[in-house]
């Protein structure tokens, strides 16, 4: 039996290696060299490694010296909340688990029912000590794709002596970052949500931080993270970050409208969550009524079609979404809710596979009633 060609619509878990970022590596994997040796091989994966944070920073705005390599996002994040020396931290209700569990008992700060951080929340909370506060605060949902007003949280927090971190990995190529428009202290980045490889990330760090390194020993990274570089996954990270600059976000933002408005017109009553806040160009939070989430995703991916609920960061589980949870959203409905994220391989065929999947999931399900994760009922929906 042949197999049915698959219908990729999880960028915001991990995107595809963009071209120039294999050809990159591949580069990277025929030389031979230490970035903090002084011969002409150390010297050569050196220039890589410092290319690559030349092509990391300009997509931020920022200066190449402050640009931290690390093993992801979640490193980078974890690094910012443990690293920046200050114990009173404050995270937004809707921060990805890696922020949310960086450190023990972080101080929480509710959104709206958009998944927006509430500001005045926030200024109570921070007014409420002259302890000096790090703020933790998303650029863009990687569940919602709702954007926060980081700029606004970076004014407040600075009124009150704060500093502000901000996890911006979803939202390189899909909108444009300015870190010094942002008012941001430290930005986590990360290489596989932009078509770069995984286990290679980013913090960019202000020059007026102080860092505390996680790891010890050498003086890699101007001392800010021990361990010889991965060269090869940094100069695929600059590759692909390069390509960021000439993105196309305008497409996938017609693919993805397109996809909502069609699937309202063939179900009224299907949830779409942020859709009426700025949000990402490439992402859709739906929920299918009646259908429970995991029952979807293995229904569509048994269609061939490649989709996710909440986060990709729970081993493969499927679990109740915590951003849908802070945002109010009743469970009776947070738990038929899936993400569909596109990316610079979704073509229209690809949002045409989707919404016929979706359309003959939802059918066969309104025939026979709601259909549970619990009831195995999987198989009578495909």
């Amino acid at each position: 039996m042949p197999m049915r060609p698959t219908c990729y619509l999880d960028h915001n878990a991990t995107t595809p290696l963009v071209p120039e970022a294999m050809v990159a590596m591949r580069g990277a994997m025929e030389r031979c060299g230490n970035p903090s040796s002084v011969h002409s091989a150390g010297r050569h994966a050196r220039r890589l490694v410092e290319d690559a944070r030349e092509q990391v920073a300009r997509v931020v705005g920022a200066d190449s010296a402050d640009v931290v390599f690390t093993s992801g996002g979640t490193e980078a994040n974890v690094m910012a909340l443990a690293g920046c020396g200050r114990s009173r931290v404050l995270v937004s209700a809707v921060e990805h688990p890696s922020v949310i569990r960086a450190i023990d008992a972080p101080e929480v700060v509710p959104v709206d029912t958009h998944g927006v951080v509430r500001l005045d929340a926030l200024e109570a909370m921070l007014a409420a000590s002259g302890e000096p506060a790090l703020v933790s605060v998303m650029l863009a949902n990687n569940e919602t794709g709702v954007l926060q007003p980081v700029a606004e949280v970076s004014a407040l927090a600075r009124a009150y002596g704060a500093w502000v971190h901000c996890d911006a990995v979803q939202a390189p190529g899909r909108i444009g970052i300015d870190v010094r428009a942002l008012g941001v202290h430290l930005l986590s980045l990360s290489a596989h949500k932009l078509g770069g490889p995984a286990g290679i990330g980013a913090l960019v760090v202000s020059p007026d931080v102080t860092l505390r390194p996680l790891s010890r020993g050498g003086g890699q990274e101007r001392g800010r993270r021990a361990g010889t570089e991965n060269v090869i996954g940094i100069a695929g990270f600059g590759a692909a970050a390069q390509t960021v600059l000439s993105a196309r976000p305008d497409r996938i933002a017609r693919l993805r409208d397109g996809l909502e408005r069609d699937l309202r017109a063939r179900c009224p009553e299907a949830t779409i969550f942020g859709g009426d806040v700025p949000r990402l160009p490439n992402t859709t939070c739906v929920a299918m009524p009646g259908v429970d989430s995991e029952v979807q995703v293995i229904a569509f991916d048994l269609e061939g079609v490649g989709v996710s609920a909440g986060a990709a960061c729970s081993s493969g589980k499927v679990s109740r979404s915590a951003v849908l949870q802070a945002m109010g959203v009743g469970e009776d409905i947070a738990r038929t809710a899936i993400r569909v994220s596109l990316g610079w391989t979704t073509d229209e065929a690809d949002v045409n596979r989707f919404l016929a999947v979706w359309t003959g999931i939802y059918q066969r399900a309104s025939s026979r009633g709601p259909v549970w994760a619990q009831t195995s009922r999987v198989g009578a929906l495909v």
